[in-house]
């Protein structure tokens, strides 16, 4: 099968990219600037983003399906308008050209963050609105996003939504978000942990649904694939337990956090570093939904994610033998 994959460079899209390849599909690639993480995969590269019209029409010409991964993530807001811009209008413009050029599936990595996740004393399923209105705009993007592929599904569009929570794992080599805060934690640097966590899910578990909804998925059918919620303090036990470390012990009150967050930005700026702690950050470690079903995942598609013990250990091997941790 020919497949087009937007974000193939990111974490969940080389680790998609690896297994396609081995099930034998043809890949060809939307890339933008940072390629490292493809090297050495047997795929067709086209240049240009989500903002380029004429890139896109190449990257799915004769392509029997699409797989949407391109997204900008963001616990910063959306200072420059890139978040919408590519979150939204590059999503846009991907279905236009899928549609255009008679794609027969598309699959959009949407996000958990789309979904309202109140009220928080009751399951989260694939039944939650999306969360138009939310106070993140990391999250109205996303939710914006799933809206529009929603509506091409409705004009005849063979698409399929998968919305995984927050995603760790081997072949990290950005590295993402999270994994910064496992480097920190285990070279020891993290300043302060802070309340709160998160539904944390193995990336290879992620694509091994993905490669069965290329397949079984339903059309116009939204996937949670959820893992287990964890704290930062419970993380930060477990990186220390598997790599024979002093564990960090102060934990910062939120409110404390708070206060301090001018003082991060200002040192980031000085320093051209991404903070780790922003006013979203802090705000979805706090009010994370700890109940999200992938009972539908499971049924349909074989979702089985695995011991979050077991991917913590893996992706602190893999970031030894890249040389992260030296």
């Amino acid at each position: 099968m020919k497949i087009a994959v937007t974000g193939a460079s990111g974490h969940i899209g080389v680790n998609l990219c690896r297994e396609l390849v081995k099930k034998g599909h043809a890949i060809k690639a939307l890339v933008h600037k940072n390629t490292r993480s493809l090297q050495g995969i047997p795929l067709e590269t086209v240049q240009g983003d989500l903002k380029d019209p004429a890139s896109l029409f190449a990257l799915v010409k004769d392509a029997d399906a699409v797989f949407h991964l391109g997204a900008v993530i963001s616990i910063r807001g959306n200072r420059t308008g890139e978040l919408f811009d590519i979150n939204v209008e590059g999503t846009r413009k991907i279905l236009e050209a899928s549609q255009k050029e008679s794609v027969k599936r598309f699959i959009h990595f949407s996000s958990i963050h789309a979904l309202d996740h109140s009220p928080y004393n009751q399951e989260l399923d694939e039944n939650r609105p999306l969360a138009i209105r939310d106070k993140m705009a990391y999250s109205r993007s996303k939710a914006l996003a799933e809206d529009i592929v929603i509506n091409a599904s409705n004009q005849g569009l063979d698409t399929v939504i998968l919305s995984p929570t927050a995603v760790i794992g081997p072949f990290d080599y950005a590295p993402s978000l999270m994994g910064r805060a496992i480097l920190l934690m285990a070279t020891g640097k993290l300043p302060a942990l802070v309340p709160g966590g998160y539904d944390w899910v193995d990336v290879r578990d992620v694509v091994s649904s993905t490669l069965t909804a290329l397949e079984k998925g339903r059309k116009g059918e939204r996937y949670l694939l959820s893992g287990h919620w964890r704290t930062l303090e419970q993380i930060s036990k477990l990186v220390s337990d598997i790599i024979d470390l002093r564990p960090q012990r102060f934990t910062c009150p939120n409110w404390l956090a708070r206060l301090g967050l001018p003082f991060i930005k200002l040192y980031c700026s000085v320093y051209d570093k991404d903070p780790l702690y922003t006013r979203d950050s802090l705000y979805t470690l706090r009010t994370s939904h700890r109940n999200i079903s992938h009972e539908k995942a499971t049924k349909e598609l074989g979702f089985k994610p695995r011991p979050f013990e077991e991917t913590l250990k893996d992706t602190l091997d893999w970031f030894q033998n890249q040389g992260f941790l030296s």
